[in-house]
């Protein structure tokens, strides 16, 4: 993968992130006070979808950086508990009761989800047609 493309994407989720901090502690705290009960707690609940969702994105993408970087090797990214971890669903009903705002950190979050998303299964779909010469060094190196 493309050290930029990554870099990119990296800058993207860590504005997003400080966006959404900023905004869940200190402006939609006052927006989630004129909410009613239930959806108070439906934005509460939404704040955190988010945090995970970003939190998942930046874990694999740092993953991907340490490989560019010769950190980590590339089967070490590929292996499963280092893909991109599952997202939480939003409920469109939920997200509907929402202020403007969190509405949009919400969609920009699960957009940039599935941005990262895509290439994390284009890289396990690439990485399981394996040459047979590549099959046999790994079986060598593992024997060593």
């Amino acid at each position: 993968m493309q050290r930029r493309l990554i870099d990119m994407l990296y800058v993207d989720a860590m504005l997003l992130a400080d966006e959404a901090r900023g905004y869940f502690d200190e402006t939609g705290r006052l927006e989630r006070e004129l909410l009613g009960p239930m959806a108070r707690v439906s934005f509460s609940c939404e704040s955190l979808k988010v945090t995970t969702r970003l939190m998942h994105v930046i874990a694999w993408l740092l993953t991907q950086r340490a490989v560019e970087s010769g950190e980590l090797p590339l089967r070490d990214a590929l292996d499963p508990s280092r893909r991109l971890g599952p997202a939480p669903v939003s409920e469109p009903e939920s997200i509907a009761a929402m202020p403007r705002h969190a509405r949009q950190l919400i969609d920009s979050s699960v957009d940039l989800y599935r941005r990262v998303e895509r290439l994390d299964q284009s890289q396990a779909q690439a990485s399981a047609v394996t040459s047979p010469a590549r099959s046999m060094l790994d079986r060598l190196a593992l024997a060593f």
